[in-house]
């Protein structure tokens, strides 16, 4: 049976998701940006939480864990590097897989943004949760990891199938829309950022997205293709990424 996704608005540009095993009515949450919002989502949809999956240590990521455990007495799943904030009941990496009922997710490694950053993947349904690493048009900034390391981790996501859907925590997408545009000239990106455009007028969210778009329009996984156009020419991959990451950290548009 599937997993449902339900996602939900929090804070000033999160998401919030909660994920249930139809097989057995267990859910978990993606993260705990707002813990007040995930259990009044959980009161509202009769979901019982069973687990706490965690993507990094940010605060807008693992800082309500406390709450919403002592509410649901929930298991808190995530990356060694959580415990600067938040205790754990259970650390994984990349290649460990987490169960949720029948559903199972591979963890993996997406360090970069944060050093031990993960992203988790079913690939029954092809949902991936993946946190700060990929965003709709995006990625995440490097405030840990450098260029190498991101680059890796977006490519282990690009190797996803293409219709995997993607759930990013962050409604980022028509800035990045309007820094894509700048280094890009692609009609295909074009069209897109037009949609998004007019979806965020409407008050629509742009996420979830799938890989295969991303992989179509997303500057950070077009960097080689883009390399010139950033002063990357004849440079490896994951300078070309970087040279891209560099533009947007400093992009006013």
């Amino acid at each position: 049976m599937p997993l449902t996704v339900h996602q939900f608005a929090c804070l000033s540009d999160n998401y919030g998701f909660l994920a249930r095993d139809e097989a057995t009515g267990l859910a978990a949450c993606i993260d705990t940006p707002d813990a007040g919002a995930i259990l009044r989502e959980l009161d509202k949809l009769g979901w019982k939480l069973s687990l706490i999956l965690n993507t990094h240590w940010h605060p807008d990521h693992a800082g309500g864990n406390a709450e919403v455990k002592a509410a649901t007495g929930a298991t808190i799943v995530g990356p060694k590097e959580v415990t600067r904030i938040s205790a754990l009941d259970r650390e994984v990496e990349g290649g460990d897989v987490v169960e949720l009922g029948e559903t199972r997710f591979k963890v993996i490694e997406t360090g970069g943004h944060t050093l031990g950053h993960i992203a988790y993947y079913d690939a029954a349904d092809e949902i991936a949760f993946v946190g700060d690493t990929l965003f709709a048009l995006g990625c995440g900034r490097l405030f840990e990891g450098d260029a190498a390391q991101m680059w890796t981790s977006l490519q282990r996501l690009a190797a996803l199938p293409d219709d995997t859907t993607v759930y990013c925590a962050h409604e980022y997408t028509a800035s990045n829309a309007r820094f894509a545009l700048s280094v890009d000239d692609d009609p295909t990106l074009r069209r897109r950022a037009e949609a998004v455009f007019a979806a965020r007028e409407r008050g629509e969210p742009t996420v979830p997205t799938t890989i295969g778009l991303e992989k179509a329009t997303n500057p950070f996984l077009r960097a080689p293709k883009l390399a010139a156009r950033v002063g990357a020419a004849g440079k490896p991959d994951y300078e070309a990424f970087g040279a891209v990451r560099a533009a947007k950290d400093v992009f006013k548009g």
